[in-house]
């Protein structure tokens, strides 16, 4: 038998014996990066935006012609709407003072502001935004997306039947880290530690 046909014959014999055999059962159990917390929180969360979308979406005509009265909304579930439409409404304000280093999240999932300082390196457009952009204007903007974030917080523990108002602060750290980690790379970001530090 020639010698080069050995190997392949032992490759074979190989593998149909490997073949034949039987693997042990194995479960893999992938351990999400996120707490039952933070699913719960980010579930609710989303519950809100999806009535928000809803009351965006009522339609005032029904198909008869007849024009339908606005649902009912709780107090909170219209503050937690307005709260969802003012963070919106801001959202590339507050996205271009964090890239200026005016602001940074912080650990209780808010705003911190820093001393506004001119961008040194930023495009003619964002140069005439920072430069025409007061410091009362800017105060105030910072101010009515905390308070909205606030509100939404506060929304789901009134929405979210296994949270009480002890699991507030609990909440805080969740959102906390969702805008740390939503944050765009030279965000300044506050670690639970309480030192700050730039993305």
């Amino acid at each position: 038998m020639n010698s080069r046909f050995i190997p392949v014959s032992v490759a074979l014999g190989l593998a149909l014996v490997i073949s034949g055999c039987t693997l042990a059962k194995v479960d893999v159990n992938v351990v999400s990066e996120r707490t039952s917390l933070e699913n719960q929180v980010l579930g609710t969360y989303n519950s809100l935006s999806e009535d928000m979308l809803l009351v965006a979406s009522v339609r005032g005509v029904a198909p008869t012609g007849k024009i339908d009265a606005p649902p009912r909304h709780t107090p909170e579930q219209v503050d937690a709407i307005r709260a969802m439409e003012t963070i919106a409404f801001h959202a590339d304000d507050v996205e271009t003072f964090k890239r200026f280093g005016w602001v940074g999240e912080n650990q209780e999932g808010l705003l911190t502001p820093f001393t506004r300082e001119p961008p040194k390196v930023a495009s003619a457009e964002l140069k005439l935004f920072a430069a025409n952009y007061g410091e009362a204007e800017f105060q105030q903007v910072v101010k009515e997306v905390n308070r909205s974030r606030e509100v939404l917080m506060m929304r789901v523990v009134q929405t979210n039947e296994n949270f009480t108002i002890k699991d507030l602060p609990a909440i805080h750290k969740v959102f906390a880290k969702i805008n740390r980690q939503n944050s765009a790379p030279g965000s300044k970001v506050q670690d639970a530690d309480g030192r700050w530090r730039t993305l």
